[in-house]
């Protein structure tokens, strides 16, 4: 992970100081985020995956995936487009190994949005609602609406191992932390995701709070285990006092035990067992061997990955970072990870989606940068029912503004919606009894489909 701050002058580091506070803790632990069992609805249920690539700090489009090579030279760059696998398609140059997976994805360009400030702009892309008056980007986590993962645990809830279990892997997995807005908001704890909070690209890599080292036996688990129960006995009997429907607790703290113990849930988090051939070709970097994590774990059933990746606030140098040190980490992971979903016959049942929160101005600043701009970018999609080869919409001569009809996250996410078999016009309800819909009025992109 790279320690570069944002323009906001918050430092970025590797690993958020929140998530779950300990194995059984009380605030969001294991047991209440698998309550989101309870709920799950089927009935429209495609068993789709997604993989959500966010770029955090945005990603630079106008040097990679909508060029503009016959614009002045303080619009179009240092890079030159190109050509791809799919005819008449051009990228940027630095990007090799994409080129040659562009039959799979399609482009929204000219895709764009109201706003180019860091944290509404984050909420607005994580949750396809634009945040209203009190939004702060500093509170963790800062949802005023549920993100994509968590929409998908409240409606579809866990994926079915078998025709009467569900799986025992989690619904809905950040890595390698949780990003501010891709909490669960009013849908509450049952529906927030487990924070991996550690970096896959690490040698010791394993996820704090949720698996024990690999060589923890059973029976020790069990002792721990009783050992727990003996401690909690007051803390029980004063939950069972407040609340009627409090002895539930310990059923989901048992699912939670089972998760831990499971094989399936430890192999799908033990990267280490994955080829080193693979692990090399997915780049040995945060991202390549985030998507490779994201791969094994919607393999194993996990509803929902988001990946948040730092630092593309690219003000400063804009040219040099990503040459030296993004897209070449970008180039193998995504392209890999596309070609490896391809390879296990997993794409048309993964949704990748990788976007940042907007793109950055085509005009290039005076420290040979670029500063945040979200009125015209460009968001990939493949996968997951996606026709891939595509491009759909497109920005002006400079890449300043839609030169056609723009789409912007409210289609975004009823597209998404759309391809999961959710509902879009479904309501939740707030704390206070306020109906919201899951997808505030947005146009399902039937030109992908």
């Amino acid at each position: 992970m790279t320690n570069r701050t944002f323009c906001d002058g918050l430092p970025r580091r590797d690993l958020l100081k929140i998530g779950l506070t300990g194995l059984f803790g009380s605030s969001l632990s294991i047991g209440n985020m698998l309550q989101a069992e309870n709920i799950a609805k089927a009935a429209n249920d495609r068993g789709l995956s997604v993989i959500y690539v966010f770029l955090k700090g945005g990603l630079s489009t106008i040097d990679t995936f909508d060029m503009k090579p016959n614009a002045p030279a303080e619009f179009r760059g240092e890079f030159n487009p190109r050509s791809t696998n799919v005819p008449g398609l051009q990228i940027a140059d630095l990007l090799p190994k994409m080129a040659q997976q562009m039959d799979k994805v399609a482009l929204l360009r000219g895709f764009g949005h109201k706003n180019s400030d860091h944290g509404p702009a984050d909420h607005y892309m994580l949750t396809g609602y634009f945040p209203q008056a009190g939004f702060n980007p500093s509170l963790l986590p800062n949802n005023q609406r549920p993100s994509l993962g968590s929409i998908m645990a409240k409606t579809l809830g866990p994926q079915k191992a078998s025709a009467r279990a569900a799986s025992p892997v989690p619904t809905y997995v950040c890595l390698p932390q949780m990003h501010n807005s891709a909490g669960a908001a009013y849908l509450g704890a049952t529906c927030a995701p487990l924070s991996v909070d550690a970096d896959p690209a690490a040698p010791d890599f394993a996820v704090p709070d949720l698996a024990p080292p690999l060589t923890l036996s059973a029976d020790r688990l069990n002792a721990r285990q009783q050992l727990l129960s003996k401690v909690d006995q007051f803390q029980q009997r004063a939950e069972l006092e407040a609340n009627s429907r409090a002895k539930t607790v310990d059923v989901f703290r048992q699912k939670a035990f089972d998760l831990i113990v499971s094989p399936q849930a430890k192999q799908a988090f033990n990267l280490h067992a994955e080829n080193d051939k693979l692990r090399d070709e997915y780049g040995r970097n945060t991202l390549g061997q985030s998507c490779l994590m994201a791969r094994r774990l919607v393999e194993a059933g996990v509803r929902c990955v988001t990946i948040e990746h730092s630092n593309w606030d690219t003000h400063d140098g804009n040219f040099k970072t990503l040459q030296r040190d993004l897209l070449p980490q970008f180039d193998p992971a995504v392209a890999t990870l596309f070609r490896d979903l391809t390879d296990r016959r997993m794409l048309e049942k993964t949704l990748v989606i990788v976007t940042g929160e907007f793109g950055r101005t085509p005009r290039i600043n005076k420290n040979a940068g670029r500063d945040h701009w979200g009125p015209s970018f460009t968001v990939l999609l493949g996968g997951g029912g996606v026709k891939g080869g595509r491009v759909i919409g497109a920005s002006d001569d400079r890449a300043e503004r839609p030169a056609d009809q723009s789409h912007g996250p409210e289609d975004l996410f009823a597209t998404i919606s759309h391809l999961c078999g959710i509902d879009p016009e479904q309501e939740f309800l707030t704390p206070e009894g306020r109906p919201i819909k899951i997808v505030n009025s947005g146009k399902v992109i039937r030109s992908i489909l």
